[in-house]
């Protein structure tokens, strides 16, 4: 009761302190910043900043009033403020501030809400670069908004927010060289960081699940359950690349569990195929995406940040040119000089 007690004054206490610092900076904001030259504005919080910690102590000095102010120009909607500080302390924000893209610092706000999580792993997200591997981050602006607007008005998580590419699974320490059964089993040796690094919400259901169809029987590498999508989501190993002949191997494993495992209230399973490597014109002609299935890459061995940084940036990129590009097709509609016209033979195959 006293422990219970305690935590719950500690969170009123965080609620009520980040309420007041995002009041604080919204009145500098907007009653004493608005209009003025940076140089002059600078000047007033400084002035200001000095006279509160003399009389309120550092918390309120020069640096954290221009926190306290950033805060309110990141998040301007205190409606919004309000509903995150239901999970998120101001040490989350302190995070959060920095962030310059609004889409990134929303997408992490919002998972941050909905998962739970602790500064630490918050932190950890950030660093690991999340967003920059979901599937959310390579859609149109206007589809990201779409998507992190009904995950804070509905709580829907999509298999966009929670899918990644690549992900980091460093942390098995596997050799050079290794089969697809070292990598299944490092997982599993490894099965809660691999459930961290999968995101929330997934809870391991089996390994090499046994179905049988026409007498043969076949082997799922792994059976996970993702609470909140509520759906059975199988992942399955490659060791090389990706291959067509993979993702008709995992849409049998996808209808066979649709129709033997799947309970009235689930949603249709999903499929993520890990793989070294895949080349990506392969997997858009496949259009996996409409089928309920997910390749990704993934590393066991870290490259420098930068490197890190530089291929997502430019993955996330090439992902929104090739959509943009198929909006434009598809504005446009078929052409009569465009329009394929048989030739020879191979018209009439």
């Amino acid at each position: 009761m006293i422990d219970a007690a305690r935590k719950q004054l500690a969170v009123a206490a965080n609620a009520a302190l980040t309420t007041l610092y995002w009041h604080i900076g919204h009145r500098v904001r907007t009653e004493v910043l608005e209009g003025q030259r940076a140089e002059y504005g600078a000047q007033i919080v400084a002035a200001v900043g000095r006279q509160l910690e003399a009389r309120y102590g550092r918390g309120f000095g020069e640096k954290n009033l221009r926190r306290m102010v950033q805060f309110a120009e990141v998040f301007p909607d205190s409606a919004i403020v309000a509903a995150l500080l239901r999970q998120l302390g101001w040490t989350h924000f302190t995070l959060l501030i920095p962030l310059k893209e609004p889409l990134k610092r929303d997408f992490y706000a919002e998972m941050c809400r909905i998962e739970r999580w602790s500064t630490r792993e918050l932190r950890q997200k950030i660093d690991g670069m999340l967003y920059e591997r979901t599937a959310l981050s390579k859609k149109p602006a206007e589809l990201v908004r779409e998507e992190l607007a009904a995950l804070h008005e509905k709580g829907e998580v999509t298999p966009a927010l929670v899918f990644q590419d690549p992900y980091m699974l460093d942390f098995l320490q596997l050799a050079d060289s290794y089969s697809e059964k070292d990598l299944e089993s490092a997982i599993l040796r490894e099965i809660e960081r691999f459930l961290l690094e999968l995101g929330g919400s997934f809870a391991f259901v089996a390994r090499q699940k046994r179905i049988t169809l026409d007498g043969d029987d076949y082997y799922l590498d792994l059976l996970f359950f993702h609470r909140r999508m509520r759906r059975l989501v199988v992942i399955e190993l490659k060791i090389g690349d990706f291959k067509p002949a993979d993702s008709g191997q995992m849409e049998i494993y996808l209808r066979w569990l649709d129709r033997h495992e799947r309970q009235p209230s689930e949603e249709a399973p999903l499929g993520i195929i890990l793989c070294a490597g895949k080349k990506r014109e392969t997997v858009e002609y496949l259009d996996l995406d409409a089928r309920g299935i997910h390749v990704a890459g993934y590393l066991t061995d870290l490259p420098p940040r930068k490197v890190l940084e530089k291929r997502l940036h430019d993955a996330i990129e090439a992902a929104r040119n090739r959509l943009a590009l198929s909006a434009g097709l598809d504005a446009a509609g078929a052409t009569p000089s465009s329009a394929a016209k048989p030739r020879g033979n191979r018209g009439r195959k």
